[in-house]
């Protein structure tokens, strides 16, 4: 008897684990079985946006469920990433950052309302773009050597717009001068369209802007270009000399990653990760990402350890390379 009720205990557990098994991997199947929502926290229009778009558009081809975007920029993503906090961690709310959120902010900020390596679940890398140095049309210098001498002499006067306090555009542009040893007064905007605009309009002498929405705006003469701020010259704008060839040691790349939410399942992570590698994979877009000057990952290469790296290197050397700069921040 007693056999008999050890076997049907047993007989039973099996069954309870068969049944939990099948329903993961029914769940992991089944997900997504409505729209995803993706908060990318930053403005419309900007480099991130159109990244996070793009990409986002394929992965929903994949998933089988569209990826709704929805905006909500401020205080350099922690607006929106502090709402994705908030949702249920069940991958049906993902979320874009990228050096901005996850590694400058933890310089900028002495309490941070997240903890960019605790609080997400890392998806894949999304891209980088080198930086350029811009400038109105009408500023007196055509390469890093002239502009940081134009700086020396117009520095009480000058002015150079951002993206926001701790965005990419103003983290370039804290690393550039700080190299130069110039300081310049910072104003802020609320995303790079409007920095771009005051730019092109001749309110700010230069912008530190990624080569996604840089181009475009070169190709119309209202601005120009003094520098690459990485180590090697660009395809898409041949002529235009690094920051190493004027004898500064830059090399400013912007980085970009989804997250889910920590928490979020493991065979749901996994799922978002393999619908990235699909967009990542698609030739027509990454035929128009190179057209912009973003270099997409490989779908080997676009795993959540990929962006844990990027994290932890950035926490590790751009976090305290950018408080010994505070002179430059304001």
């Amino acid at each position: 008897m007693q056999y008999r009720i050890r076997h049907a205990a047993a007989l039973a557990a099996a069954c309870s684990v068969s049944l939990l098994t099948l329903h993961s991997s029914w769940a992991q199947t089944a997900f997504p079985t409505r729209p995803v929502t993706l908060i990318v926290p930053f403005p419309a229009g900007g480099p991130s946006d159109a990244l996070a778009r793009a990409l986002a558009h394929k992965m929903g081809e994949q998933l089988g469920q569209p990826l709704i975007i929805e905006n909500l920029g401020g205080a350099n993503g922690v607006i929106g990433l502090t709402k994705a906090l908030k949702s249920a961690p069940d991958g049906y709310t993902i979320a874009f950052g990228g050096i901005g959120t996850h590694v400058a902010n933890a310089a900028l900020y002495k309490k941070l309302a997240y903890d960019p390596v605790a609080d997400f679940a890392p998806i894949g890398p999304a891209g980088s773009a080198p930086m350029v140095l811009l400038a109105r049309s009408s500023l007196q210098a055509s390469n890093l050597r002239e502009f940081v001498g134009w700086a020396a002499k117009s520095r009480a006067n000058a002015s150079y717009g951002s993206a926001g306090v701790g965005s990419i555009s103003h983290y370039g542009c804290v690393l550039l001068l700080s190299a130069a040893k110039q300081n310049i007064t910072h104003i802020p905007y609320k995303g790079v369209a409007p920095a771009m605009n005051d730019l092109m309009g001749g309110q700010t002498d230069f912008l530190c802007d990624q080569t996604t929405t840089a181009l475009p705006q070169l190709a119309g003469g209202r601005i120009k270009a003094i520098a690459v701020l990485s180590n090697t010259r660009l395809p898409q704008l041949p002529h235009v000399a690094t920051a190493a060839e004027a004898g500064y040691l830059l090399d400013i790349r912007s980085w970009n990653a989804f997250f889910a939410l920590r928490g979020t399942p493991q065979p749901v992570v996994a799922r978002l990760t393999t619908a990235l590698q699909h967009a990542v994979a698609d030739p027509a877009l990454r035929k128009q990402m190179e057209g912009l000057g973003v270099d997409l990952p490989k779908p080997a290469e676009t795993t959540p350890a990929a962006v844990s790296a990027l994290i932890a290197r950035g926490l590790r050397e751009d976090v305290p390379a950018l408080k010994a700069k505070s002179e430059y921040l304001d």
